[in-house]
């Protein structure tokens, strides 16, 4: 366990109603990496967030956050995350600065080791430690969001959509503290909508779907599992309509010399399609490819009936 920051076992969830959010997720979460929870909305994301943080009480299963049950242990297990929701809460009649203070306290930090100005810098909101909350933009507010989860110094902080609705300046600024963070031995869970994001990120990615997990894989691995290519190739003379070729998954005409091939890798290279090409008669002028990129092997994977894959 000394390896692990966040261990779930057989976790499940049933709301009142009978609306199934988890179903037997079990999931270990390394400690020191970036690691991505992905999923479509609904798919029960929130649900595990809120179940470690103890706003949602499970049906079913266990969970440990740095060795520390939920359960068995559960101010332990609080105090050793940090979490910023996708919903701007807090008291807007209070300064950033007097925010960091309470929620310090109510954690047991000890005023002579509270961080508050240090965060608030961190941030990128000194400038704004003695104003009113409610004055503050939305990116910063999101900013103090996580100055908040922070003040307790958790060894674990959880994103969840952190750079919804934000621009790219804020954007930024965030991923270089969550790598600083990171770097200085936080573990980061992030949830995102932006997949390229989490493919630039993330050290890890696991992603559920319905409740149930479908995919946990090193990044590039599972980048690596998809196997659909494109290549656009201009040809030497007009078309009137596209070429067919039985190594052609599909083929779109782009222009009257262009046209976009889709292959599948696991089956063909991209001489056989080019070879394809020339034996139809046309000359090759260009050609480009596009790897594919994880969000193909999320759509992919998220698709009903998509089959399960959990490695550990």
């Amino acid at each position: 366990m000394n390896d692990v920051a966040i261990s779930i076992q057989n976790l499940s969830k049933t709301y009142k109603g009978g609306k199934q959010a988890l179903s037997g997720v079990t999931l270990d979460i390394p400690r020191g990496q970036i690691f991505g929870l992905l999923g479509p909305n609904g798919a029960g994301k929130s649900t595990m967030i809120n179940i470690l943080a103890g706003l949602v009480t499970k049906s079913g299963g266990s969970a440990a956050i740095w060795g520390f049950d939920i359960d068995r242990h559960p101010r332990n297990a609080r105090a050793s995350i940090g979490i910023v929701p996708q919903e701007i809460l807090f008291d807007p009649f209070f300064t950033p600065f007097e925010t960091l203070e309470i929620y310090a306290g109510l954690y047991g930090v000890p005023k002579a080791k509270r961080r508050s100005m240090e965060l608030l810098r961190a941030v990128h909101l000194a400038d704004k430690a003695n104003a009113p909350a409610r004055t503050l933009s939305g990116g910063m507010k999101r900013r103090l969001l996580v100055a908040k989860a922070l003040v307790h110094a958790p060894p674990v902080l959880v994103l969840d959509e952190p750079t919804a609705g934000v621009d790219i300046e804020l954007r930024q600024q965030l991923w270089a503290y969550v790598r600083e963070l990171n770097a200085q031995g936080t573990t980061v869970v992030l949830t995102t909508h932006y997949l390229e994001e989490a493919e630039e990120l993330c050290d890890r990615i696991a992603i559920i779907n319905h409740g149930r997990l479908i995919a946990n894989e090193p990044t590039r691995a599972l980048v690596g599992m998809a196997q659909e290519k494109a290549v656009e190739v201009t040809v030497d003379r007009d078309l009137t309509e596209a070429p067919t070729a039985s190594c052609f998954e599909k083929i779109e005409l782009k222009s009257q010399r262009t046209v976009v091939i889709t292959y599948s890798k696991d089956k063909v290279n991209a001489g056989e399609v080019l070879a394809a090409l020339q034996s139809a008669g046309l000359g090759i002028v260009d050609v480009s490819t596009r790897e594919a990129d994880l969000e193909d092997v999320f759509l992919n994977l998220t698709r009903a009936g998509a089959p399960e894959r959990a490695n550990a």
